[in-house]
């Protein structure tokens, strides 16, 4: 704003206004006001504005965020395609609202149960899974509770009954946090008696990357996906004490949204993620700088079961 003040001065000056040229300073000041109001509109509007054209939204996971996948993918699609791309990371829950209101074109999640309702409510196309990796539970290496190598279900028994060290949940309705419930149940817990027991359990009600941090601050356990995990190894210093088990499989699909208004860029960025040069690429992803790759490409395959 300051800069359009400026440049309007410089033209008042430079023209050394005179009575004639009044209607000029008049046009100017129009132009100026007609800025400042859009300005205002967009700060005071709460909505976002529908995409433009030549835009698309993809509403994301954090742990696909967080993992600097799509940071990494995002230029490639927009000079491919000539469509800027707009990535809103959240947790599924919020990722799959987004989509039941038209906010987005596309989604890309992690929770089969809700994907498959999301789709038979006729808020989406198809399930298209593109990339899996593993759950794994984390927490600090002297791992108070003795959870090293035991099933998910022991381990959360064994974190429950210690309390030797706080569990850190996402507590934010992700598929990460789904997942948490459902080894609490498979543990024989009764979720909502578990979240309500005491101070060694938190809701940190962010993101993975976030909650790793937390996790990491407390000396606590933590369950993550080994993408992101891996990704915040360095800055954590968390270990993986559980990362064998049923339950810990973590597929991600992209889904075209229904409401979408531009079906056709959004089947583009299906196509995108599931080619054989971006598969490929997913496939090696971060393996250089951790070791490991953060994601197994699986577009074309039967989906993985285990």
């Amino acid at each position: 704003m300051e800069e359009i003040l400026s440049t309007v001065f410089e033209v008042k000056k430079t023209l050394k206004v005179r009575r004639s040229c009044k209607w000029l300073v008049l046009l100017i000041g129009l132009i100026l006001v007609d800025l400042l109001a859009g300005c205002a509109s967009n700060e005071d509007n709460a909505v976002p504005a529908l995409p433009k054209k030549g835009r698309l939204r993809v509403a994301t996971t954090t742990s696909l965020y967080d993992t600097g996948l799509w940071g990494y993918l995002e230029p490639m699609f927009e000079k491919r395609y000539g469509v800027e791309l707009d990535v809103l990371y959240a947790g599924t829950g919020i990722a799959l609202e987004y989509g039941r209101r038209g906010d987005v074109d596309v989604i890309t999640v992690h929770d089969r149960a809700r994907e498959e309702q999301f789709i038979a409510e006729g808020l989406g196309t198809e399930r298209v899974p593109f990339a899996y990796n593993y759950f794994v539970i984390v927490g600090p290496e002297k791992d108070p509770a003795g959870i090293r190598g035991l099933t998910p279900e022991e381990a959360f028994r064994k974190i429950e009954e210690t309390r030797a060290a706080p569990f850190i949940s996402r507590g934010d309705e992700s598929g990460t946090h789904v997942r948490e419930k459902q080894i609490w149940a498979g543990a024989g817990y009764n979720y909502e008696n578990i979240r309500k027991s005491g101070d060694w359990y938190v809701e940190a009600g962010t993101g993975m990357g976030a909650t790793l941090a937390m996790a990491a601050e407390k000396g606590a356990y933590t369950l993550s996906d080994v993408g992101t995990f891996l990704a915040y190894q360095s800055k954590t210093g968390l270990v993986p004490l559980v990362s064998k088990g049923a339950g810990l499989l973590n597929v991600y699909t992209a889904i075209v949204c229904s409401k979408t208004k531009s079906r056709e860029a959004a089947e583009n960025l299906v196509t995108f993620l599931t080619s054989e040069e971006i598969q490929s690429l997913i496939g090696r992803y971060g393996a250089a700088d951790y070791g490991a790759p953060l994601f197994t490409p699986c577009a074309g395959q039967p989906e993985p079961t285990s």
